[in-house]
């Protein structure tokens, strides 16, 4: 049955709320005994959908990703949360959209009251742990939103994201360098607990967040002269990103920046092919669910093969489709690739349905993938909603945290804007729904059409039909305004919803 918060359901007609519960997940079924796999989520930064050879990128060598494609469940109409890191990384937390706890964008952080996967997974006996990137809160002890905090066990991780020879914060302390590749470091992290939890008889909950690609791009002169021969093309345009030297913003021609991204890349690849190698050896790969996918689309820099509208940061497709595999040898036997719609809320419901853990009740923006795991589903049933805030937080509005409490310490190349090379997060208090609060970029996407409202500056409303048009090239809103106006009708009762969450009602 579908489920829907009580407080919300109580508040509106009946008619409204059928409508609204399209948008909210279906609960859990009870397993009575369900067999536990072990769980590994694998997650790219800025790893835009066609950014792997299986997705039929004419350059990038993917050869550990291509071979999960072909053996596993490949997921080829996948979303991420958010249109940039830190909201894609709540919504895989909370299974909820990123605005309910506040996680409007990159360094605003979760708050400590959300029910988390690993809280979860904790919950049901498994031992958890997560590697590398965080961005969700101070990876310090003292942090009310470190991993710790939120429901991992143990974590080597960053406030935000690394290069080669990262600085990362083990289970609260203080930073230390660790030399090598980045993904290499924190996938050899994850096989040794994966290890020690096999040894405690233990199934496993592993969460690791990569700092590849993201720039500024550092990669191994092996993985870069994989690269050399880039086409000359690419090289006509000039593009932005940090430079590793000053960590203040630089102009580089984009076939040399293409050349350092594809290395980080095929070096991110070849780390999971270690994790997949050990989990074979000690025979574990086949009661081992593995996850992968980005945390958003391609950003600017990098823009040159992408099949879609946009980039990072946008809700069209550019910004948000993302590359998806599912790898679980004990259930997913036979490879299949699907083009039903998930997306990053989905881990949550998705993993307690196969663990046989009741969801949170609170509204939820993901359901269980549980039947397209088994071969049974056919079309999502229900649309995914999206929303990129603007950020127009109520004036004299509360911090949620003591800012001290928020305060980075793991450094990283880029510099801020105050010169300094760590970050600190923000999150506010948010006590009443005003009509501004409804502004910004949304989209609703259906099994077949998708609505975009405000997309760009002045844009509208615009229509379009994915299936035929998957690079939003024409609005087709004239010929459908029913449809249109069905979408907005869910979308803005959904955003009711998420307003209602964000002044703090599911905690109370």
């Amino acid at each position: 049955m579908k489920f829907l918060h009580t407080r919300l359901a109580l508040r509106l007609p009946l008619s409204l709320s059928l409508l609204l519960s399209f948008c909210l997940p279906v609960a859990a079924s009870a397993a009575s005994a369900p067999e536990r796999p072990n769980i590994v989520l694998l997650m790219g930064d800025d790893h835009g959908w066609d950014e792997t050879g299986y997705n039929g990128h004419p350059y990038l060598k993917t050869p550990v990703l291509d071979d999960m494609a072909r053996t596993g469940l490949r997921l080829d109409r996948f979303y991420s949360g958010g249109a940039s890191c830190s909201p894609t990384r709540a919504t895989v937390m909370t299974g909820r959209h990123h605005h309910r706890s506040g996680t409007f964008a990159p360094g605003w952080s979760t708050r400590p009251k959300e029910i988390t996967v690993a809280q979860l997974m904790r919950d049901a006996g498994y031992a958890t742990a997560h590697f590398g990137k965080w961005h969700l809160g101070p990876v310090n002890a003292a942090s009310p939103t470190n991993p710790g905090a939120m429901g991992f066990d143990t974590w080597l991780s960053h406030d935000n994201f690394f290069e080669l020879d990262p600085s990362f914060s083990r289970n609260g302390g203080p930073p230390q360098v660790i030399k090598g590749e980045s993904s290499e470091i924190i996938i050899a992290e994850a096989i040794r607990y994966m290890d020690t939890a096999r040894r405690t008889g233990k199934p496993f909950f592993v969460v690791v967040w990569f700092g590849s690609p993201h720039e500024p791009y550092q990669a191994l002169p092996k993985d870069l002269a994989l690269y050399d021969n880039l086409p000359t093309t690419f090289a006509n345009r000039q593009v932005k990103l940090t430079s590793n030297t000053t960590g203040r913003n630089t102009t580089r021609l984009q076939r040399d920046v293409l050349r350092e991204r594809f290395a980080e890349i095929t070096a991110m690849d070849r780390s999971i092919g270690q994790l997949r190698d050990h989990l074979g050896t000690t025979g574990l790969r086949a009661n081992t669910l593995l996850w992968y996918c980005g945390d958003n689309g391609t950003p600017q820099e990098a823009v040159a093969t992408v099949p879609f509208r946009a980039q990072k940061g946008s809700i069209y497709e550019g910004g948000i489709r993302v590359p998806g595999l599912i790898e679980w040898p004990a259930k997913i036997s036979r490879p299949r690739a699907t083009d039903v719609n998930a997306v990053t809320s989905d881990m949550l419901p998705t993993l307690c349905d196969l663990v046989g853990r009741p969801l949170p009740r609170r509204p939820l923006d993901g359901l269980s993938l549980r039947p397209l795991l088994e071969g049974t589903m056919t079309e999502r049933a229900a649309p995914i909603c999206f929303w990129d805030d603007p950020i127009a937080r109520h004036p004299g509005a509360k911090p949620y945290l003591d800012p001290e409490l928020q305060k980075g310490t793991t450094p990283l190349a880029k510099l801020g804007p105050d010169g300094t090379a760590t970050r600190n997060f923000q999150n506010f208090h948010h006590h009443e729904i005003l009509p501004q609060d409804y502004v910004g970029s949304r989209a609703i996407v259906g099994n077949r059409y998708k609505l975009v409202v405000d997309g760009t500056k002045d844009s509208g409303r615009e229509l379009f039909d994915l299936r035929a048009d998957p690079a939003e090239k024409t609005n087709v809103i004239a010929t459908h305004p029913a449809e249109a106006d069905k979408l907005e009708g869910v979308l803005k009762a959904w955003q009711r919803s998420v307003l209602e969450s964000l002044t703090g009602a599911d905690y109370r």
